[in-house]
């Protein structure tokens, strides 16, 4: 196979992973909600998560009146735009694992809901990675204890269902706590689903979950990895490709779910194939650079060593993965060069190192959303 033919199949992957992801920005996202929703007129918005200020953005959009606007993200993902306007506050704090700003944010949520009038009504936008850029802890809880057990949680390869249940037991905002405390007329979210189920009281550790609150309030789901995966499929066959497989599989152990992979692609018919989810891994105790996608990436890899009609892109759709600044890696049958070296570099999570140096890290930055994982195929 040529190096144009090569060539070919990484465009269109790019092509393909950036169209399923732009369709479920924060900001696309809400704006649609609202125009699709019923009549609505918040005079506060409180936004938290990897995806918050994307999503304050489209609600801004939709409601130029709103009076005031709160912004909780991971450090370096508020644009200057929203930092410069003068009703929208935004905290920026550490994830996966929380850290002191952290609980700031938490201490200025509470601060916010209880404190809003009878006659008030708040829009709460969540996306994936509330979990640890706001809490409030509960009596008795330290942040150093919190952070020791979220990292153990992380690095054992629990799914993320598990470690969100876990922390709602540390927490005053979690499960559907913050809600609770709101005392105005209506409380209404929107949410970008990061977690299997489109759950809300999963995603975010359940930070828009409305079980408990007074006052009238509803949840919806805006954006969540099968939406993503509907325009991956629409784009591949936009660009004339024949869409064979599109399903949400990618749950469970990385290693094993690079071996269904793998068996299905040694004997597919030419065409794309799309998986969405969000694997787990388990960590030794000095982990290398690279997170769970990067590790797929390299492990289906292995499988595929000497194949030249296969090329295959695995990334998350925040545009982060593990310690380093990649998205993920695209793979083909060249990548598996030095078998040694990859085996070493999986046996260390230290999967980015090897795909670095060989070129064949994605790198996106902040992508202004969250619907887990995609790994996308394509075969000549």
């Amino acid at each position: 196979m040529t190096n144009q033919a090569a060539n070919k199949r990484k465009q269109d992957l790019y092509s393909i992973w950036h169209a399923a992801v732009s369709a479920v920005s924060g900001q696309h996202s809400v704006e649609h909600a609202i125009a699709h929703d019923s009549v609505f007129q918040p005079d506060t918005v409180i936004a938290v998560g990897k995806a918050a200020p994307s999503m304050c953005r489209g609600a801004l959009t939709g409601y130029p009146d709103v009076k005031r606007a709160l912004v909780v993200t991971k450090y370096n993902h508020a644009d200057d735009d929203l930092l410069s306007q003068r009703h929208v506050t935004v905290i920026e704090a550490a994830h996966p694992a929380p850290d002191q700003q952290s609980l700031k944010a938490g201490a200025e949520l509470l601060t916010w809901v209880k404190t809003m009038n009878s006659g008030s009504r708040l829009l709460l936008l969540v996306s994936g990675g509330a979990s640890a850029v706001a809490e409030s802890l509960v009596e008795g809880m330290s942040l150093d204890c919190l952070q020791q057990v979220t990292n153990k949680m992380l690095s054992s390869g629990k799914a993320i269902d598990e470690i969100n249940s876990k922390r709602k037991q540390f927490s005053r905002i979690k499960g559907g706590k913050l809600a609770e405390q709101f005392k105005g007329a209506e409380i209404r979210v929107y949410a970008i689903s990061d977690v299997e189920g489109d759950s809300i009281s999963t995603i975010g550790s359940g930070l828009g979950d409305c079980h408990r609150a007074q006052a009238k309030a509803s949840s919806s789901i805006i954006a969540s990895n099968q939406i993503s995966r509907a325009y991956a499929a629409a784009t591949a066959a936009k660009l004339g490709l024949t869409v064979q497989l599109n399903e949400e599989t990618l749950y469970g152990d990385v290693f094993d779910i690079a071996q269904k992979i793998a068996a299905v692609l040694k004997n597919a018919e030419s065409g794309v194939y799309i998986w969405g989810g969000e694997p787990t891994i388990r960590l030794p105790d000095n982990p290398g650079r690279g997170g769970r996608n990067q590790s797929l990436a390299l492990a289906i890899a292995e499988h595929l060593q000497g194949r030249e009609d296969i090329t295959l892109l695995v990334a998350g759709t925040d545009g982060s993965d593990g310690p380093g600044n990649a998205a993920g890696a695209i793979v083909d049958g060249n990548t598996f060069c030095d078998p040694l070296a990859a085996l070493d570099s999986l046996r260390k999570a230290d999967a980015g190192s090897y795909l670095l140096k060989r070129n064949q890290l994605f790198v996106t930055g902040p992508t202004n959303t969250n619907v887990m994982d995609l790994a996308v195929a394509i075969i000549d």
